[in-house]
This record gives C-alpha cells, sequence and structure tokens, in this order.
C-alpha cells in the first residue's frame, strides 16, 4: 500500500496526476485536483537518450540527424570563443570624454541630448559616470562627437602587464591596491 501524496490516504493503485507542474501519486478521489499524466512505457524511456535512436528513424529522419549532429558540432567550436572576445571593453575614462568633448562642440547636456535623441538625463548620468552607455547611445555619441570610447584606444592598466617577466617578479602584492 502507498500513501496519497496529497490528502495521505493509503491507497493499492495510485494515479500520477500534475498539479502546478509537479508530479505527484494521489489516490482517486485527489485525481482531480490536477490532470493526470499518462504514463510512458519504459521503452520509450530508455531510447530517449540512447545513442541509436537514429536507427528507430527510417531513411529521411537518419540524414536529418546527421545534419543536425554536423551542425551542432559546428556549433560547438563557435562556443568556445567567448562572446566577449570581439566586444570593444568601454574606456574608464567614457564620462570625461564625452563632456569634454561635448564642451569643446559648445553643447549643453540637454543640446547634445536633442541632436542625439535622447534624454537629457541620460546624457547627465552618463558624464557623471553613474550608468554605461548602451551600445546603441555609445555609437551615437562616438559618431557626433567625434570620439572614440573603446579602451583599446587608451593606454590601460593592462599595458603593465604587457612586458611582464616569466621570472615571478611581480606579486599579487604588487599589484593589489588596498582599500584601507
Amino acid at each position: 500500500m502507498v500513501q496519497c501524496e496529497m490528502c495521505g490516504a493509503e491507497t493499492s493503485s495510485p494515479k500520477t496526476i500534475k498539479v502546478e507542474g509537479a508530479k505527484l501519486d494521489v489516490c482517486s478521489n485527489c485525481t482531480d485536483f490536477g490532470t493526470e499524466v499518462k504514463q510512458t512505457s519504459s521503452s520509450s524511456t530508455s531510447t530517449k537518450y540512447s545513442t541509436d535512436s537514429s536507427s528507430s528513424a527510417s531513411g529521411g529522419g537518419g540524414q536529418s540527424t546527421s545534419s543536425a549532429s554536423s551542425a551542432s558540432s559546428g556549433g560547438s567550436s563557435q562556443r568556445r570563443s567567448d562572446m566577449f572576445d570581439d566586444m570593444d571593453e568601454l574606456a574608464t575614462d567614457y564620462d570625461d570624454r564625452v563632456r569634454n568633448a561635448r564642451e569643446s562642440k559648445g553643447l549643453s547636456q540637454s543640446e547634445l541630448a536633442n541632436e542625439l535623441n535622447e534624454k537629457a538625463s541620460l546624457i547627465r548620468k552618463i558624464e557623471r559616470g553613474d550608468t554605461l552607455p548602451s551600445d546603441r547611445v555609445q555609437s551615437k555619441l562616438e559618431n557626433f562627437l567625434e570620439i572614440n570610447l573603446s579602451a583599446q584606444g587608451s593606454s590601460g592598466e593592462d599595458s603593465e602587464w604587457s612586458g611582464g617577466s616569466s621570472t615571478g617578479s611581480y606579486t599579487l602584492g604588487d599589484v593589489v591596491k588596498r582599500k584601507d
């Protein structure tokens, strides 16, 4: 005898129902509280993850499976490259670059916002460094103000590591800046 997972009553033949996404083994009185789950045969469950499932498909099905596997192997080689490798990193002084370029053109924040069809509050936040510009806004700023906001053009902190030796001349203590 099995206990009903809903009401706790003893039942000899529980039925599996689905209640709000959860599968429960319940008695016949509690089956109305959910939708009955059809029990699949064990052979179909075992072939779900079987490697020779393409042999059960006939002709064209086997071909589509092989093309899907070749496409997935091509996709796996693409997944190895990080999506952030192709992206330009925003310069740490982007806020100063935007402010200086705007001032050199003699524009106020609201005038720049009107030219870019953006809100003046967004320009204020970008110039204060409170928010990062989206890719779309960054491209508008770069085009209109004729500046580059990506970090690759600037001499960043990464440049000090380019000549690092493998002799262990740097330690973590040399690099870390404490916030004391």
